[in-house]
């Protein structure tokens, strides 16, 4: 009896050892060697301070910037500690306000546009709430209002959202989108060049 006691503690500690010692260093230094940016949270720095990450929405709502999804994370959204969606139904009425208030919204900064040209994820949140893409429709949308805030011609911002477009994941998975947050540093260098 002593010996299979003895067996047991033996194989917990080795398991202990193995699974909470082993293998999250092994996990942490393979991440950190094979995939050092995204191990340290896709981190997007200027003049070497972090200004946020690729994988984490931010609110944009100055007419100047492009705008990204809204956000159910947290009580005024944007929380990156309370990821996660509303999961109000359909049918729900602080639902149905919020995307209308989001739609008011819009459309009182994009005068030229009509409620029915505007794409869907501009008004909804994602899943996760902290969605850091939209689609190339919704950021080119926007285009006309950036461009009379910034007094910036069009052409150059489409070239900019076409340079920054990413390819759906492995040619098949999504869609076409652009990371907002890389959108509007790339259009604050590009407005600051114009300038001088």
């Amino acid at each position: 009896m002593l010996k299979t006691f003895y067996r047991a503690i033996s194989f917990s500690l080795f398991m202990y050892f193995l699974v909470g010692i082993c293998y999250p260093y092994a996990t942490y230094f393979l991440g950190l060697n094979l995939f050092p940016k995204q191990s340290k949270g896709s981190l997007i720095f200027q003049n070497g301070i972090p200004v946020g990450s690729e994988l984490i929405g931010q609110n944009f709502s100055q007419a100047k910037y492009f705008w990204g999804r809204p956000s159910a994370a947290g009580e005024k959204g944007y929380d990156a500690t309370s990821s996660g969606a509303s999961n109000l139904a359909t049918t729900n009425k602080d639902l149905i306000d919020r995307i209308e208030k989001s739609i008011q919204e819009f459309l009182r900064q994009n005068p030229s546009i009509k409620r029915e040209e505007i794409p869907t994820d501009l008004v909804t949140a994602s899943a996760s709430g902290l969605d850091p893409e939209i689609s190339i429709q919704s950021a080119k949308i926007q285009i006309p209002r950036i461009a009379k805030a910034r007094n910036i011609s069009e052409n150059n911002l489409n070239l900019l959202v076409d340079k920054l477009t990413q390819n759906p994941t492995l040619s098949f998975i999504g869609t076409e989108r652009v990371n907002v947050l890389l959108l509007n540093i790339e259009l604050d260098k590009e407005t600051s060049k114009l300038k001088n």
